[in-house]
């Protein structure tokens, strides 16, 4: 499925940006605006987010292969950096041989049963409609984290308006990161924001021992802290 995306940069060395569960490419423009890759750089929609299209699946193999065929075959060099479920996207893509380094941020790697059943009940729900543009928009800033109104994660339809996302992309389910890092063919760094509630440093530690904390951060490091996201990319 080719993504829905912004592309930007030039040059032969490709920073490739995963937006997490419910979020879509634009909550990556505070990092862009910081832009300190020198390269190019390609930030997806996911399938069942943003403007890409709704799917009958979605799991990491159907994702990676997604963000692979956007990628496109001609890059000598690619980086991947992904935010949550996007983390989780970006150690599946790390087992290709493809890419390296992956980096995942905010990767939730612990589960308990409750955690479970609410993803899986996410996931079974039925579109939520709202009356207005403004309830959408409020809903979705929740949903995804973020401060400001200008994210377009909502869509209009015959019904009044809605998230953009698929509630059924929850589906995707916790990730099984030790067969992710076992299958990866090349570095990988995690991190996550010191606030986030998500994950604990001793959690990513277990997976990967060099993680660390972006100091001021919670779970949307890139949003909230960008330059702190930059140095941890590029200090690795």
């Amino acid at each position: 499925m080719k993504l829905a995306c912004d592309r930007g940069g030039s040059g032969e060395k490709l920073l490739v940006l995963l937006h997490g569960l419910g979020a879509n490419r634009h909550v990556w423009r505070a990092m862009l605006e910081a832009n300190r890759w020198e390269g190019s750089w390609i930030a997806p929609d996911l399938r069942g987010h943003g403007a890409s299209p709704h799917a009958p699946k979605y799991t990491l193999y159907e994702h990676a292969a997604d963000v692979a065929e956007t990628i496109g075959p001609s890059w000598p060099e690619i980086v991947v950096l992904g935010h949550s479920m996007g983390g989780a996207i970006a150690l599946m893509l790390a087992g290709s041989g493809r890419i390296g380094p992956a980096y995942g941020l905010g990767i939730k790697v612990a589960w308990n049963d409750d955690e479970l059943a609410g993803l899986n009940k996410m996931a079974s729900a039925p579109v939520k409609w709202f009356a207005t543009r403004e309830e959408a928009a409020a809903r979705y800033l929740k949903v995804a984290g973020l401060a400001a109104s200008d994210h377009p994660g909502i869509a209009q339809g015959e019904n009044g308006w809605r998230l953009a996302a698929d509630p059924a992309a929850a589906s995707i389910g916790p990730p099984p990161m030790r067969e992710l890092i076992a299958a990866a063919k090349t570095p990988i760094h995690l991190a996550r924001g010191a606030r986030d509630p998500m994950v604990s440093l001793k959690q990513l530690r277990g997976f990967d021992p060099a993680a660390v904390d972006i100091a001021g951060a919670g779970h949307n490091a890139m949003v909230e802290r960008p330059d702190a996201v930059w140095d941890w990319l590029q200090g690795t």
